[in-house]
């Protein structure tokens, strides 16, 4: 059994000497390499959960000689990208639905649906549609993530206002109520580069969307994309956002939202919303449903194991993501990372009462546009949402703007 790896000299190393899906000279063993990611963020746990999946899997498999090669977030895209196009690195990386479509496009993806067919039905449908090209499954869900809005409930019962806000007009109805009180209502994080837990969930709350249906161009800049930024400003005006509010991240701890500064933060974590309990008193946050305006959205994405084209032991690393997937080892995962399983048919052990609130947002949830731009459109869109939030540029010529750039880069095909 091959220990899992850090990520760095040892895995570059591997990479080169082993190659991708090498049993090496001698084995009869198909070797599958996976690039894993710390998804659970306490390293010590990270390090023993991985190890157990290892040796149980090989233990019952005892053909297949597994790696799981840790992996960092930074710098992720642009690895996998050189790691596919030099066919060498991982049988199996873990990818997001937006990342997904670009390497299907190019080819250098193999759909996994076989993996999935025999529960297909166990699935949450939209953790299955978010991993989905062109009719074909491209990442077996092994994890799913929501968000939900978190508030601060003694600064709205202080304000005079009876509940959080539920609705994108009680939102912007309360702002001047709390901005009375020298309080922001909600925690908007302007930064250009996390649209997904920013602008974007009131722009699909709005029933407005970044692409067209058939990814051919971009419309932020409809009615109800004008609507959204409209909103935001609105609330700026009213003293409904922080100061800062164009260039903030959304980090709780050391924020304005622990700092009592602001009410809500509409698009947060579980962990976010145990940080804010640290700050403020476990007692005094409130946890709701996605904020609704024509419809409730909440971004969420599952983490989907994708299988390299290039791999010469597909049906090892199939058979080794069918059981990362399975009931049980989905469970153990949840549990551990503090997200959620893409499975109906999963109980996730001791399970906190904020995941448990948490979890009731998860019908709602929304991977965004999959489309091979969408990271590169989400900062020209963001550039410009973050201009008007400074006073540059008002909404329409914002997302005009915006909308131009974008459908320029899809016309170039670049």
């Amino acid at each position: 059994m091959r220990k899992a790896t850090a990520a760095g000299i040892v895995a570059a190393m591997s990479a080169v000497i082993a190659g991708c899906g090498s049993g090496g000279s001698g084995s009869d063993k198909s070797a599958v390499t996976l690039w894993m990611y710390p998804v659970i963020s306490d390293v010590a746990k990270n390090k023993t959960f991985w190890d157990k999946v290892e040796k149980d899997f090989e233990a019952a498999n005892p053909t297949i000689d597994v790696t799981i090669d840790q992996q960092p977030w930074d710098g992720r895209q642009e690895k996998v990208t050189t790691a596919l196009a030099s066919r060498k690195g991982f049988d199996l990386v873990v990818l997001g639905p937006d990342q997904i479509p670009q390497y299907a496009q190019q080819g250098t993806l193999e759909p996994v649906d076989d993996v999935v067919a025999p529960d297909k039905a166990a699935y949450l449908p939209n953790s299955l549609s978010g991993l989905t090209v062109d009719g074909k499954l491209y990442g077996v869900p092994i994890y799913q993530t929501i968000t939900a809005p978190i508030y601060n409930k003694k600064l709205f019962e202080e304000a005079g206002v009876a509940k959080a806000p539920e609705t994108l007009a009680e939102l912007k109805e309360a702002a001047p109520k709390l901005a009375a009180k020298g309080v922001a209502v909600l925690d908007y994080p302007g930064k250009p580069d996390a649209l997904n837990q920013s602008f974007y969930p009131i722009l699909w709350a709005n029933g407005g969307s970044v692409f067209s249906p058939d990814g051919k161009s971009v419309t932020v800049n409809s009615q109800e994309g004008i609507d959204s930024l409209q909103l935001l400003l609105d609330l700026k005006a009213a003293g409904g956002l922080p100061e800062n509010t164009a260039s903030k991240g959304n980090d709780i701890e050391g924020g304005p939202l622990a700092a009592g500064k602001t009410a809500m933060y509409h698009a947060a974590t579980a962990l976010q919303a145990d940080q804010l309990g640290a700050a403020i008193g476990p007692e005094n946050v409130g946890i709701g449903l996605p904020l609704e305006g024509k419809k409730r959205v909440a971004f969420g994405i599952p983490g989907g194991l994708v299988l390299a084209k290039h791999s010469e032991v597909k049906d090892a690393a199939k058979k080794f993501a069918g059981y990362l997937a399975s009931p049980e080892v989905a469970a153990a995962l949840a549990k551990e990372s503090g997200f959620y399983s893409a499975r109906t048919d999963v109980t996730i052990p001791d399970q906190s009462e904020t995941s448990k609130q948490f979890a009731e947002a998860l019908e709602y949830a929304f991977p965004g546009d999959t489309h091979p731009k969408a990271r590169q459109v989400m900062a020209m869109i963001g550039a410009h949402v973050q201009a008007a939030l400074i006073g540059k540029e008002d909404a329409k010529t914002a997302l005009d703007a915006a909308a131009a750039e974008a459908n320029e880069l899809l016309a170039s095909g670049s």
